[in-house]
Parts: C-alpha cells; structure tokens; sequence
C-alpha cells in the first residue's frame, strides 16, 4: 500500500487579488435557456418534462447536479 505525503504551500499574500466581474455570455446563455424552458413547455409540457427539468437544472447551478467524474 502506498502513502501519500502532502506538502503544504503557504499563500502569497502580497499577490493583488482579481476582482471578479459578471460574465455577459454567461447571462446570455441563462437567458437563452429560459427561453427554451418556455418554448418546450408551450409546446407539450408533458412530454418536454425531462428536457424542462434537465435545463431548470442548468439555469439554477453553473453545472448541472447530475454531472459526476465518476460516471
């Protein structure tokens, strides 16, 4: 069996922190996907279900929850 050893690095605290600013692609693309929300539930709410679901998923996180490394 193998053991790992870490090696604590101390922070930099003289390095200026990046302010952080709002991505316009990023609300663009939350806009578009409320919009396609709409259009599939206009459409056939029943059938569109898991396709609404699957984009309210997007709209509310940044990934989506289902999104594992491990599957």
């Amino acid at each position: 069996m193998a053991k790992m050893f870490t090696i604590t690095v101390p922070p930099d605290l003289s390095r200026k922190k990046r302010e952080r600013t709002a991505d316009p692609r990023y609300v663009d693309g939350q806009k578009m996907l409320v919009e396609a929300m709409k259009y599939l539930a206009k459409a056939d709410p029943v059938a569109n279900r898991g396709a609404i679901e699957l984009l309210s998923e997007h709209v509310r996180t940044r990934f989506r929850m289902t999104d594992s490394p491990l599957s």
